[in-house]
């Protein structure tokens, strides 16, 4: 090819490729075994000339790689890297790929309880723990390059999500910000704020997977394609994909088997061949087993597999039912190498609590390539899961959706079993950025050829919708950025208020709220060009329309509020009268579908109920149950009864009345017939209005016909546009009220955070008190209860163990409902700081009220939950596992998670109390309590 170029262009080219062979990036190409992907390579090239960079790509795609970059430009540049990520687990595989990469000795490991060589180049942590560096001024700042922010769409998270934004705003600006998202609709919006906080940042999106996925849909023995492949519609050669129309048949063949009454009357007339077919179809539609899925992907070679089940226990029964199906996917070589990794990654763990943790039946799992992966399990089993589907080992997991996130176990297939999950508050659908997600996982890049994404067919399943899900990228970044106390004090000592607050207003969080006031504020403009046109229609050369207008909608107003005085008089005289009635008495029933002649077998007249979701009695009026004269027995509502009743006539019930019995309503509808039957209803007269009678309509009136407008001939057009004018009024002012809502309301919150930190004594101006640097040491839901709580000495006469417990409140939270059995409780001096604690929670409660800090936004104290208090007591106070589990209904797994998540608040405790104050030597005492056994071998981080 270079003999056809000219001396010039040869000599181009060589310039070129010793330029390239020049810059940081050819090296590290060159430690790769396959070519990097166009973005890649952009992203990289933009690192390498001072940018920052965004790189949105779907998960599987390799964007990691861009991080790995920054981590080989910091330590060519003689820098310092950090690494983040939202979970430990993603932190522990990210430190394990760079040791293996540039050796233990450049990296180290960060996750709040562990500490790994934390004076590398190289520091891989949780994004909490640079968070908590930032405040405290770490000197393992100095000299930091880059950081990378590996999953930074989790900021959305409406928990923790504020993190990302107090690390991205705080960074010095010398500081370049790698940020790796899954594809989000939004890139180039989030792209431009990181342009506004963090200066030239450079946004790379790609839309491309790196292996092509197919979507399908199991349904009894069959597995239809969602889509099929349609080209060169109208000639202009573009593919569309359109629902697979056998999927759709099946659908209208499902909904049509709703029931229809009037099949009942069609009796026999039903053609014994309309059954058989039905008979036919219906055996090939049904949701297949979870072993039997497995059975057809294996067949199919779609293994290994990641089945979502949004739900724990799900998956632990999904491996079980497996197992009871004799299902086998290892052979001897693969369950004997099985067995040899698991012995030995689990060496650590006593026998005894081997039994507790149901060791030998996950182990039998295992052996046959079974396995489930949630956040309930043991991290060292969630690990080992891991790595023996990784290394292809493990066939078939059973996983919550939360392995969807970063974490690199990509499979050929993933599985949906539904397509709706519990979302904490109710069952919701999954949205199309769940869905691809999840569906991320399909394909495994430089293994597969295509992944498979397979939805279990489901009764009412709409393949419409299906096809929106899995055609649509939808998937905006929204923030979730709320200030807290800990932040308030930690921005004020750095910062002062003044700065703080407009640290405040370049969140990610303002930044997308200014912009959607833009559309309000143009909508605003265009309302206020039409009211200036209303104005000039309405000009009345008798007098000022506009009060003339005034008037007749204040009469208007005055006779609509006392006809509903009146309508709810009337409906209360109503109920009224419902609730004399007595069984019968024989009434008219006024109007309705059972109007007529009615007798009352009982006057439904219940005591008030206490609604559980309202949380205050309500009473919805007397419902009488009543025989009408067509021998029909209907429970009537208030509704029914517009007019007071009164009983016409009475009647005996016979004891052997049965309203069930045909015979026993036809004999009592025929005496009520021949008892009542002549008799005619007292006609309710209707009151007179009270509007005849009332002061202020006569004053109304009598302005409006002596106003000089009321004798203009255009009187009704002017009244017309007046109307209009009013209402585009109103819906301006309305517009301009979500202005000023959305507006500043970052800064805003803080201001009141600050008023009531100040009106506490932690804030004196710009001045952070001695209380407020305590406050500044302590992070979490319950800061402000944990320092109020050391102020008071709440914790001072506590034993180790006992301060575990009180502790375990400011972390725990169930996830079972409200109405659970009171917890267990240590009793004596623990029993009576916990007590004290809710007291000062309720104090505080109170006070955040009065400041206008709203819960429901995020923002401030959440009631302490004490259910793992008695748990955390046991394990402090040196009790074994089996004991600790057998008295709490709580998997091992989430035993270990609260547990680490108490150690880090204890550390926390322990570095806010006073120096050598028996607090903090007991802090550190129930840490070395609570840190043993599962909990201390549980994995890296």
């Amino acid at each position: 090819m270079t003999d056809d170029m000219s001396p010039a262009e040869r000599y181009a080219l060589a310039r070129q490729r010793a330029a390239e062979q020049a810059t940081a990036l050819a090296p590290f190409r060159e430690m790769y075994d396959f070519e990097l992907d166009p973005f890649q390579i952009e992203a990289c090239k933009a690192l390498e000339a001072g940018k920052g960079v965004l790189v949105a790509a779907p998960t599987g795609s390799g964007k990691t790689i861009v991080g790995e970059f920054a981590v080989h430009l910091a330590l060519t540049q003689g820098r310092k890297c950090f690494y983040t990520t939202p979970i430990k687990a993603l932190s522990n595989q990210k430190y394990n790929d760079l040791v293996r990469r540039y050796g233990a000795a450049k990296v180290g490991l960060l996750t709040g309880d562990n500490s790994v060589n934390a004076d590398a180049p190289v520091l891989v942590m949780t994004t909490e723990v640079l968070r908590n560096m930032l405040y405290a001024g770490s000197q393992a700042l100095i000299g930091l390059g880059h950081v990378v922010m590996d999953e930074v769409h989790y900021l959305s998270d409406r928990f923790r999500g504020a993190v990302w934004e107090e690390v991205i705003i705080h960074l010095p600006e010398s500081v370049t910000l790698v940020s790796l998202s899954a594809t989000v609709s939004n890139a180039e919006e989030f792209g431009d704020w990181l342009d506004t906080v963090r200066g030239d940042t450079e946004v790379i999106v790609s839309e491309e997977r790196p292996v092509p996925l197919w979507q399908h849909v199991l349904a009894g023995r069959r597995m239809y394609d969602l889509f099929e492949e349609e080209t060169d519609h109208g000639g202009r050669g573009a593919a569309r994909r359109e629902v697979n129309p056998d999927l759709l048949r099946m659908a209208r063949m499902e909904n049509s088997r709703v029931y229809n009454p009037r099949d009942r009357r069609r009796g026999k007339m039903v053609r014994e061949a309309d059954r058989e077919r039905e008979r036919r179809q219906r055996s090939r539609i049904w949701t297949p087993g979870r072993p039997e899925v497995i059975e057809r992907l294996d067949a199919e070679g779609l293994l290994p597999a990641i089945t979502f089940i949004f739900s724990r226990a799900g998956c632990e029964a999904a491996v079980q039912q497996c197992l009871y199906a004799g299902l086998r996917l290892n052979d001897d070589a693969a369950r004997a190498r099985v067995r040899e990794i698991v012995e030995e990654r689990c060496a650590p763990i006593p026998d005894e609590d081997l039994h507790v943790l149901g060791y030998f039946e996950w182990l039998e799992g295992l052996e046959r390539g079974i396995a489930a992966h949630h956040a309930g399990m043991l991290p060292t089993f969630k690990e080992v899961v891991e790595e023996l589907f990784v290394k292809g080992l493990v066939k078939a997991v059973f996983a919550t959706e939360t392995l969807a996130l970063g974490i690199n176990m990509p499979a050929r297939s993933v599985v949906l079993e539904k397509l709706v999950k519990w979302n904490g508050e109710q069952h919701a659908d999954i949205t199309p950025g769940e869905y691809t997600q999840l569906t991320g996982r399909a394909g495994r890049r430089g293994i597969d050829v295509e992944g498979h994404a397979v939805v279990l067919w489901q009764r009412a399943m709409d393949p419409g919708a299906l096809a929106g899900l899995a055609g649509t990228r939808t998937y905006p970044l929204r923030s979730s950025f709320k200030p807290s106390y800990n932040m308030a004090v930690n921005l004020v000592s750095q910062f002062g208020r003044h700065r703080s607050r407009e640290l405040l207003e370049t969140s990610f969080a303002q930044f997308q709220a200014d912009k959607s006031v833009v559309g309000i504020s143009r909508q605003v403009q265009k309302n206020e060009e039409g009211l200036a046109g209303y104005r000039q229609a309405i000009e009345c050369h008798l007098g000022d329309f506009d009060e003339y207008a005034r008037l007749r909608r204040e009469l208007k107003d005055r006779e609509t509020e006392l006809a509903k005085q009146g309508a709810s008089q009337r409906r209360a005289a109503a109920a009224a009268a419902l609730e004399r009635l007595k069984p019968g008495d024989v009434i008219h029933v006024p109007t309705g579908k059972y109007a007529g002649l009615a007798l009352v077998l009982d006057p439904g007249v219940a005591p008030a109920r206490t609604d559980r979701h309202r949380g205050f009695d309500h009473y919805d009026g007397p419902r009488p149950l009543v025989l009408t004269a067509e021998r029909q027995v209907k429970r009537l509502a208030p509704i029914d009864f517009p007019v007071p009743v009164e009983p016409m006539e009475r009647m005996r019930i016979p004891k052997s009345f049965n309203p069930r019995s045909p015979q026993s309503r036809r004999d009592l509808a025929s005496a009520l017939r021949t008892k009542a039957g002549h008799l005619e209803p007292d006609r309710h007269r209707r009151a007179r209005g009270a509007a005849a009678d009332d002061t202020e309509i006569a004053r109304l009136r009598t302005a409006i016909r002596a106003h000089p407008c009321h004798g203009c001939d255009e009187r009704e057009d002017h009244a017309r546009w007046a109307e209009r004018h009013y209402r585009l009024q109103r819906d301006t002012r309305q517009l301009e009220r979500r202005i000023e809502g959305r507006t500043n309301t970052i800064a805003r919150t803080f201001d009141r955070i600050c008023a009531l930190l100040s009106e506490l004594g932690y804030l004196h101006g710009d001045e952070v008190t001695e209380n407020g640097r305590r406050l500044a040491r302590l992070y979490g839901e319950l800061d402000l209860l944990a320092s109020e709580c050391l102020r008071d000495g709440v914790w001072d006469g506590l034993k180790p163990a006992e301060l575990a417990a009180c502790a375990s409140a400011l972390v725990y939270e169930a996830r079972a409902a409200d109405d659970a059995a009171p917890p267990k409780l240590p009793a004596g001096p623990a029993q009576d700081a916990l007590a004290e604690m809710v007291r000062i929670w309720g104090r505080l409660d109170a006070l955040e009220e009065q400041h206008k800090i709203n819960q429901t936004e995020g923002v401030g104290q959440r009631e302490p939950d004490l259910g793992f208090a008695w748990p955390a007591y046991r394990w402090a106070s040196g009790h074994g596992l089996d004991e600790v589990l057998r008295e709490i209904d709580m998997p091992a797994g989430d035993f270990v998670r609260w547990t680490k998540q108490l150690i880090d608040v204890l550390g926390q405790i322990a570095a806010a109390a006073p120096p050598g104050s028996p607090v903090a030597r007991n802090a550190r005492k129930a840490v070395d309590g609570l840190l043993r056994g599962v909990v201390a071998y549980s994995s890296v981080g």
